[in-house]
């Protein structure tokens, strides 16, 4: 049985916390299949036991004597996983990456340019692109170093592409130490099929936590329901757009969040999931929609192309169209039938293997 210790900068506890909760579903397959997961949660205070699985502090590793036979990394950043890694990182066989988001991204340029009222200062965006470029230098000389024992997991193409352009390592070093795998939607999503029989009290809903990010399109969802004024919208999530922005009639704004649940509740009261993105690694939430059954409506980029262009019930809108409607989309003949995809017999799946193969990747390269 492999001992794997997984590290991360916050995670699911037993009080409501829920952050990384995409890492938190792999760990508890991984242990379905006969891995044993110690996860070190960099954020927590004291150690916990999480659905069987054991959560430590930094001190308690210090402390313990478990050897270990993978590390793997979700999301590195400098101050916790790199620190970790200079201090630990000869003590473990091999390293797996897995690759999220912001860790190998240039924030400034990378990320669309936020709302108005969301705009930091100049000082800080200085800030920031400094610590981007420090941050990549860092990482790609470390990366190469113990490149012999590492994997590197990308959550979408696009995703592996934005790494590749910003650390400006040379793809050839890595061969095949490159790997796709999409997070996996939650259970809720698999088992549950969307009710296509019921009553609809919405034509579109959209569904976010943090509707303050300009990503997440909002000011793009209020003009569509604008342009679309026989329909109803509904719009999920907390922050304080609709306190800069007028809201238009024909739109509802719940300012909560929703749990797995809920959410599966507030779509089948809709016909369709109204989720436009300016940018994503994946889309995570988006990819559970889809799983569920519900059609849904993205934006017509690259990797919303990468990701849903085998979904029956996905389709595409411009960001940029000022006029557009949707009101061409309730006069579609719709066929409600789940997809399976990013079900995680079909995700996880394949990072067991590479866990399973890791230590034979030593064959090329320095190690730490």
């Amino acid at each position: 049985m492999k001992n794997l210790l997984v590290l991360v900068a916050d995670y699911p506890n037993n009080h409501g916390n829920v952050s990384l909760m995409y890492v938190h579903t792999r760990n508890l397959y991984y242990i379905k299949n006969n891995l044993n997961v110690t996860v070190l949660n960099f954020a927590a205070e004291t150690g916990y036991i999480k659905d069987g699985i054991k959560v430590i502090t930094k001190k308690e590793y210090d402390n313990e004597k478990a050897k270990y036979d993978c590390l793997i990394l979700h999301a590195a950043n400098l101050r916790n996983h790199y620190s970790f890694l200079k201090r630990e990182g000869n003590k473990f066989d091999s390293f797996i990456f897995f690759y999220h988001g912001h860790e190998v991204m240039k924030i400034n340029k990378d990320y669309c340019p936020p709302y108005n009222y969301k705009k930091v200062n100049k000082i800080n965006y200085f800030i920031q692109n400094v610590y981007d470029y420090l941050k990549l230098k860092i990482w790609k000389k470390y990366l190469i170093s113990v490149v012999g024992k590492s994997e590197f997991v990308f959550v979408s193409n696009w995703m592996k592409e934005i790494f590749l352009e910003n650390t400006k390592i040379n793809p050839s070093l890595l061969n095949e130490k490159m790997h796709i795998t999409y997070n996996n939607v939650g259970l809720e999503f698999e088992n549950l099929k969307y009710d296509d029989s019921k009553i609809k009290h919405f034509d579109f809903v959209t569904i976010r936590a943090n509707i303050d990010g300009s990503k997440y399109c909002i000011d793009i969802v209020n003009r569509l329901a604008k342009n679309t004024p026989g329909s109803k919208f509904l719009v999920v999530g907390k922050g304080e757009f609709f306190n800069h922005f007028e809201k238009v009639d024909n739109l509802i704004w719940l300012n909560e969040t929703l749990s797995h649940d809920e959410i599966i509740e507030v779509l089948n009261d809709a016909k369709f999931a109204l989720m436009p993105t300016r940018i994503d690694a994946q889309g995570l939430m988006m990819c559970e929609m889809a799983a569920f059954g519900i059609p849904i409506i993205t934006s017509d980029i690259p990797v919303c192309h990468e990701v849903f262009d085998d979904f029956i019930n996905a389709f595409y809108i411009s960001n940029d169209d000022e006029l557009a409607s949707l009101e061409r989309f309730l006069n579609f003949d719709l066929k409600y039938i789940k997809d399976t995809r990013f079900y995680i017999e079909n995700t996880v799946k394949k990072e067991i293997d590479i866990i399973m193969n890791s230590n034979s990747s030593r064959r090329m390269g320095k190690e730490c």
